[in-house]
């Protein structure tokens, strides 16, 4: 990441993005929010909209969508509390409104040292009708429990 002639580090940059999510995370928390206990740990989850952010979920914090002839194509952007092998975020998937997944990425291998890291998934098959969809990611051992993006389908 370059900001006007300065180069930032893959640690600076992963330093930036958690303080603008605990920014948020506090903006957010006038909202509502609760404690639940995970399988190690207990969290704090905030819930803002039809999203979820916990620390120790996958969360999806960008993504895009083009279109490629009758099918898309879509990119997530996801950072994710990876570990190694006995933690990371393991897959992502496209929903539609009413929870029909239309596709899954799966992620082959832990991303403890790219954070965050966009990965995409190309063919993707969107009925008719259909004007957004919902990109989730899922960690290893969480399941799917972070933030949530959601997408505008082009020329819908």
């Amino acid at each position: 990441m370059t900001q006007r002639g300065r180069t930032w580090s893959t640690p600076t940059r992963v330093a930036l993005l958690a303080a603008a999510g605990t920014i948020l995370l506090a903006a957010c928390s006038t909202s509502s929010s609760s404690t639940t206990t995970g399988p190690s740990q207990a969290t704090t989850q905030v819930t803002a909209g039809s999203t979820v952010a916990s620390a120790a979920c996958a969360d999806v914090i960008g993504a895009t969508i083009d279109a490629t002839g009758d099918t898309y194509r879509i990119s997530a952007t996801v950072l994710s509390p990876d570990t190694g092998w006995d933690k990371y975020a393991d897959a992502w998937e496209a929903r539609t409104p009413d929870g029909s997944v239309l596709g899954t990425r799966v992620l082959a291998h832990p991303h403890v040292d790219e954070q965050p890291f966009t990965r995409s998934l190309s063919d993707v098959t969107v009925p008719e009708g259909v004007t957004t969809l919902s990109i989730a990611a899922r960690d290893s051992v969480e399941g799917f429990c972070g933030a949530t993006f959601d997408l505008v389908v082009p020329g819908r």
